[in-house]
């Protein structure tokens, strides 16, 4: 930081890194953001005819003249040049982004670059991914949310299930291009072995979206289920009316529970187990709402909040695009900034380094503005230590101590883990992490705290340990795995970690090359620094749940995607940290919070209302993109067209299928603006021929026409997908508890990788006496009296035998 007052030199770990980004479209563009971010050189290579996102504005085109907003938001700081110039960049780039919906990547070409340059890499971002069955089929992040099933379990039976808004999955799969590909670049740097990364919106919308019904399908011995009857729900209490907005909860716990029944003034209900279950509630919903809004419409949404936060219920308001900006949290943190011309608003990068911010952004650059310049940095690339051998996984040899629970942390630290690094989860006996107590639905089978989808997807390959951190022997004994370790992760609320004695100063102290990553819900500063949170929290305040749902209906919750993405986001600020103390030689603090994750990816409607007074509504499975874009009831019960006409000749095309050539010649149909301007019409017309139609057969006469069309799979059978079932997207994981079970890897593939999946998830406290006993060489008697005192062990405390 310096000791003279001067301002220090803003932390930029990938220096050196070259980036070229060939890609179209959001995914692409996003990683490229996030590794420019971090200090990396990013060069677009703009096709001839102008990169699409230039011309973007949300469902319409950009002033005449000016980029629009999303396109500078997302190329801030990079450099641009002509198609002409790509191999010539090529040649000295360390990674090469490729891919979108509307570019399918030459194999042959990717493999010819690969034999030029054996140390390159190659991330690639597309729909379906670069093979198998579906490579190249047309789609639109819609079509692969419903052919994921993460479409079909939103919303209630009654209605047609709805999106996850805001274009979210297109965004997360940015962010997982950018954690696969650093990895690699990190491993090339060491080994000259390069590698190509192969990710699809299709895997990241199932690993996002379907909230893992699958996997609890199996886990349930896949009971025959009538696909007529929808799994849909809502989850409730969710985002609930207020006296002047809407405010949301979450109570993923029983004290949750409870405590949100005295916060509405209905302790009778307490100790009523009845109420106490989801499926009540759903079931009785009608009764159930009437209970809870008769209270918070009584109430205005910060006196809810205020009251719900004393009760530690997770609460927040819920935001729409015109509020976001100047919640208190964002605005005492400084979250947002003005881009570089000064017309609008855009969220800072989501993690920082030793407290410190980034640098004001840079002007993003005008089409071929570097043409004829050459790759400038300050200095190399640093080379990783530990170097991996060749053909090894990236993150072999690093140590990982692993003290996250529920969702957003382990998944975090499953990246680390399937990318090679030995990571140690942390529990308790007496305070098990939170997600093994989702497989509750398994409470007459034994030890059923085994046997949750949620523990067992974010927690292969892993060690298990279990401490109690609030006796001074198991803070001992983690202290002396802080000595051991590279990386020290957690995801609780600030006070947790220093309640048991591990803050930054104390693991600094104790290991001054250690990289701490801390991923509180809203950060390490701020009002809201204390609450907890969770996915649907992150949801509800940053206005991905304002662009959920029926436009006549309320808000809705996305049900998932927040909690991956706050764990991408973090894994991606893990490899940042590494390359950052590959330089200096020392550990530093990470902070990466879900909340400014989550405004990263929510960030376009807040560029939209900032930049263009226009405020982006949700608007049911329509979307900015496509005209027309729907789910349409075909023949039959629950079987759902999912719809998405791109381009002028996809509409010409959807017309010839549907045998309407009046349609394909009226000109006020023939642009985009004006199918959107009549898309009621063009539904109603589409819906009608919909209805006599087989599904199946009219999805594969639209997509051999060239239109973006799907199924709305049902997710409890998604794994049959026969896309997923080339790309071995699920890897059958043999846990001794459990069984044998579809568990989706990694979210993307390596070309060098066979499976991820080295060793199920770990049984509670599977690894305490090897890594207490054989690896910190703790005395065998010493170990059976932390046994015998519930300092560790292999059973939950309380629970019988």
């Amino acid at each position: 930081m310096g000791d003279t007052g001067s301002p220090a030199r803003p932390i930029a770990p990938l220096r050196g890194i070259r980036v070229l980004d060939t890609s179209d479209g959001l995914p692409g563009a996003y990683c490229a953001k996030l590794l420019g971010d971090a200090g990396a050189d990013v060069v677009r290579v703009e096709p001839v005819d102008g990169d699409p996102l230039r011309r973007w504005r949300w469902g319409a085109d950009a002033p005449s003249g000016e980029d629009g907003a999303l396109y500078r938001y997302l190329r801030h700081g990079h450099r641009c040049v002509p198609s002409g110039d790509l191999d010539r960049w090529r040649r000295e780039a360390h990674l090469v982004v490729v891919g979108g919906p509307t570019t399918s990547p030459d194999p042959e070409r990717l493999a010819a670059w690969r034999r030029d340059d054996p140390a390159l890499v190659i991330a690639a971002a597309t729909v379906y991914g670069l093979d198998g069955p579906w490579a190249g089929r047309p789609g639109t992040e819609f079509t692969a949310q419903a052919e994921s099933g993460g479409l079909s379990i939103r919303g209630g039976p009654e209605r047609p299930p709805i999106q996850a808004g805001g274009r979210i999955v297109d965004w997360v799969t940015g962010a997982y291009a950018a954690v696969g590909a650093l990895a690699a670049v990190r491993r090339a740097l060491g080994t000259g072995e390069g590698e190509l990364v192969d990710v699809s919106v299709h895997d990241i919308a199932n690993l996002t979206c379907t909230v893992f019904n699958d996997l609890f399908q199996s886990l349930a011995g896949r009971p025959p289920f009538d696909p007529a009857l929808p799994s849909r729900q809502f989850e409730t209490p969710s985002i609930e009316p207020t006296s002047d907005g809407y405010v949301g909860f979450n109570t993923n716990t029983r004290d949750q529970f409870d405590a949100f029944l005295v916060l509405i003034e209905r302790p009778d209900l307490l100790g009523d187990d009845e109420w106490a279950s989801l499926a009540t509630r759903v079931a009785r919903r009608v009764e159930w709402n009437e209970i809870v809004r008769a209270w918070t419409t009584q109430h205005t949404t910060a006196e809810i909040v205020d009251a719900a936060a004393l009760l530690r219920i997770p609460v927040a308001p819920v935001s729409d695009p015109t509020q976001v900006a100047s919640l208190d949290q964002a605005v005492e943190r400084g979250v947002f900034g003005p881009d570089p011309t000064g017309t609008f608003l855009m969220p800072r990068r989501p993690w920082r380094i030793d407290g410190q911010d980034p640098p004001p952004p840079r002007p993003a650059p005008l089409a071929g503005e570097h043409a004829g310049g050459d790759w400038t940095t300050d200095e190399p690339a640093a080379p990783t230590r530990p170097r991996p051998r060749p053909a090894e996984l990236p993150l072999v040899g690093l140590k990982v101590l692993d003290l996250t629970a529920w969702w957003a942390g382990p998944s975090s630290t499953a990246l680390l883990a399937g990318l090679g690094a030995d990571v140690v989860h942390v529990e308790s006996t007496r305070r098990l992490d939170g997600m093994r107590l989702t497989g509750g639905a398994f409470a007459a089978l034994p030890q059923w705290w085994e046997r949750s989808a949620f523990f067992l997807q974010a927690n292969a390959n892993k060690r298990d340990l279990t401490l109690d951190l609030d006796d001074e022997r198991g803070r001992a004994l983690a202290l002396r795995l802080v000595e051991w370790a590279d990386v020290v992760v957690d995801n609780f609320t600030p006070r947790v970690l220093e309640s048991f004695g591990l803050d930054w100063d104390v693991v600094h102290a104790t290991n001054p090359a250690a990289v701490l990553v801390r991923m509180p819900a809203f950060g390490l500063s701020g009002p809201w620094r204390d609450r907890p949170g969770f996915a649907q929290t992150m949801e509800q305040v940053t206005g991905l749940a304002w662009v959920t749902g029926h436009p006549d209906d309320q808000p809705r919750i996305q049900r998932g995607p927040c909690d991956p993405n706050g764990g991408v986001h973090a894994a991606f600020a893990t490899l940042v940290a590494l390359a950052h103390r590959d330089r200096t030689g020392e550990g530093c603090l990470v902070e990466a919070p879900m909340f400014e994750a989550a405004l990263n990816v929510a960030a376009e409607p807040v560029l939209e209302w900032s930049a263009y007074g226009h405020v982006v509504e949700r608007d049911g499975n329509r979307g900015p993109e496509g005209s027309p874009q729907n789910l349409y009831a075909c023949a039959g019960t629950e079987r759902w067209l999912a719809l998405a006409v791109v381009t002028d000749d996809q509409w010409q095309a959807l017309t010839a299928v549907m045998g309407r050539d009046d349609l394909a010649a009226d000109p006020a149909l023939a642009t985009s603006a004006g199918r959107r301007a009549a898309h009621d019409r063009i539904d109603a017309e589409v819906a009608s021929w919909a209805a006599g139609v087989d599904r199946d057969a009219a999805v594969e006469a639209l997509v051999a026409a060239g239109v973006p069309a799907g199924r709305s799979v049902d997710p409890r059978a998604s794994s049959d997908h026969p896309q997923y079932v080339h790309r071995g997207t699920f890897e059958h994981s043999e846990h001794p508890v459990a069984g044998t079970h579809p568990v989706m890897g990694l979210p993307f593939r390596y070309a060098g990788v066979e499976r991820w999946i080295r060793t199920p998830a770990p049984l509670l406290g599977q690894h305490s006496r090897e890594i207490l006993v054989d690896q910190l060489g703790l005395d065998p008697h010493t170990f059976e009296e932390l046994e015998a005192d519930g300092v560790t062990g292999t059973w939950p405390q309380g629970m019988p035998r």
